[in-house]
């Protein structure tokens, strides 16, 4: 009898355990939500700088909506093309794990959606948390077609930082007072470099500093004594920004939505497609202070040189401060223009919280050489060739000037087993080594067009060093992995030395990033493991660089079984 009770006890607690685990089971997925969006591309009037331009946006917003969503959600976005462009959406920083078809890039992973048509992202987020943020990935429409995407911790986990009392988001961007598709192509038709822009943007304002702007600059109100998470988003087509609030420290504590090691700073320098998160402290005298943003100039080259401000407001102000008449909001002291001291110092700072795990035998150690180049015309007099000294300005890496394809895109291609759209021989290293930081032969300053890939097995582990030359001129080019985010493990100034530079890799606590940039003159290194099989375009996020052709793409091949192959396209995903 005794032994039939415990045979019963034992089966009771079994079965309520079995329950429990199985509602455990449910509960830890219902938690998950998926989002619906219908994302409406059209144009509409938008009024900056005294003038109102026909200008492309979502949903009648500029900046576009703002996506809040938390781990292990899904999205499903359907982007209805109103306007008169082809165009893609990318969400930027978004792993896209076996899902290329959710990625965006024009004629890398899909072809466009023409007007009229219409196309649903579908995509899941996995083990991300953090500010990322979405953009248009077709010409220059991300001038105007960008928007946040905030990814908190599931339900129940907190920050790793205190929890601040509010967040605000903020959207760095460029503004040009005409057509920026207009810019593009004369551009694209003088070989000439593309005009800069009339004005920086916060949150789509350019500030009170620029003309017809002062009524509509952005306002930030805040409690005094309240610690604000800022998100700040670099949504510039061409320009690295510094960015400063004036009397208050900020304390970083994740880039690309990968959680830093917590150190306070007076200033950021933020790339293009790059995120910072930063805690600040209402702990000044109540009033108001600007937030401002300026160019970090890292090239020999023209650029805006203007100041875009948004205002920290303290709730608790006197009110003659808040009339805007007898208090003007204290001004932040920002690194100069060309101050790449301070932005090395800044970029150096940053470590992942604790160690992580770096891939140590490396399988592919690759080379690439980025950086400006010129095409020689034949008819230096010529209309299309405005470039210096009668040429046209192109870009490349190893050499190779990315041409990209136009009778598909690349993964359909590849899917399809369609031939003649790419090759996979990229080059490993350039063709041929020389001083690369140094007096280069003009020999070496015009590239060849093509459509290369490079290919890696699935698992397989990656280096690359980035190294910036001196062709044109050096500059630090932001350089974006779509697919993956990796760990910076090393950069310097001038050419880089394997035979004595790795030994000063960081394999401990390096940060993890979607988006790195070399500095001026110098080079960058990066590891990551190739576990996510599909076609993953590598450019730089100076989006005129792009437009010369500074790119590349990853195949990255299947694996074995399902959990390590590219899941099929979608049905309606467009068509060249």
């Amino acid at each position: 009898m005794e032994t039939h009770n415990l045979t019963v006890k034992q089966f009771s607690y079994c079965f309520f355990l079995s329950i429990f685990a199985i509602f455990s089971f449910q509960a830890h997925f219902s938690e998950a939500e998926t989002h619906y969006h219908d994302f409406v591309i059209q144009a509409r009037p938008v009024k900056r700088l005294c003038r109102t331009h026909s200008t492309i946006t979502v949903n009648g917003l500029f900046p576009g909506p703002i996506l809040q969503v938390r781990d292990g959600d899904s999205l499903v976005i359907k982007a209805i093309n109103n306007a008169r462009y082809n165009i893609t959406l990318h969400w930027h920083g978004i792993r896209q794990l076996r899902n290329p078809w959710a990625d965006g890039p024009d004629r890398i992973t899909q072809c466009p959606i023409q007007p009229g048509r219409s196309y649903t992202y579908r995509f899941t987020i996995q083990n991300q948390e953090g500010t990322l943020w979405w953009h248009a990935h077709s010409r220059w429409l991300r001038a105007t077609v960008y928007g946040a995407l905030i990814i908190r911790p599931k339900l129940g986990s907190p920050y790793p930082f205190p929890m601040p009392r509010s967040e605000i988001p903020i959207l760095l961007g460029e503004w040009w007072d005409r057509n920026p598709l207009d810019v593009e192509r004369i551009s694209d038709f003088t070989g000439a470099a593309p005009n800069v822009s009339d004005a920086y943007t916060i949150n789509g304002q350019p500030g009170d500093l620029y003309r017809c702007s002062k009524q509509e600059t952005e306002r930030f109100p805040v409690d005094a004594g309240a610690t604000i998470l800022l998100r700040i988003i670099n949504s510039a087509l061409n320009q690295e920004l510094f960015f400063a609030v004036a009397n208050h420290r900020m304390t970083v504590v994740a880039v690309d939505a990968s959680y830093t090691k917590p150190f306070t700073t007076p200033f950021i320098m933020i790339a293009p497609g790059q995120t910072t998160d930063v805690l600040i402290t209402a702990d000044q005298t109540p009033g108001r202070y600007y937030m401002a943003a300026h160019a970090y100039n890292s090239a020999n080259a023209p650029f805006d040189n203007t100041t875009t401000t948004a205002i920290l407001e303290y709730k608790s102000a006197p009110c003659n401060a808040k009339n805007g008449k007898s208090s003007t909001p204290i001004f932040p002291q920002l690194p100069g223009f060309n101050d790449t001291n301070s932005a090395i110092a800044f970029t150096s700072s940053l470590r992942s919280p604790s160690k992580v795990k770096v891939p140590l035998q490396i399988d592919h150690n690759l080379f690439f050489t980025v950086g400006l180049g010129l095409i020689n015309c034949t008819n230096p007099n010529s209309p299309r060739c405005q470039g210096p000294n009668g040429t046209r300005f192109t870009a490349s890496i190893n050499n190779v000037s990315f041409v990209q394809p136009r009778r598909n895109s690349l993964m359909q291609a590849y899917y399809q087993g369609q031939p003649g759209i790419f090759t996979t021989d990229f080059p490993p290293v350039p063709p041929i080594q020389f001083d690369y930081t140094g007096n280069v032969p003009r020999g070496l300053w015009q590239p060849v067009k093509a459509t290369k890939v490079y290919k890696l097995k699935f698992g397989a582990k990656v280096q690359i060093v980035f190294q910036d030359t001196s062709i044109v001129t050096i500059e630090n080019h932001p350089m974006h992995l779509h697919g993956y985010h990796f760990a910076v493990i090393g950069s310097g100034f001038g050419n880089f030395n394997p035979r004595t530079d790795p030994a000063k890799f960081n394999l401990i606590d390096p940060p993890f990033r979607n988006t790195i940039g070399n500095p001026p003159g110098g080079w960058v290194a990066i590891r990551f493991e190739a576990d996510n099989p599909g076609m993953w375009l590598l450019h730089c996020h100076l989006d005129s660089h792009l437009n010369w052709g500074l790119a590349m793409a990853f195949l990255v091949e299947n694996g074995v079984g399902k959990l390590q192959s590219v899941q099929p396209p979608p049905l309606d995903l467009p068509r060249c």
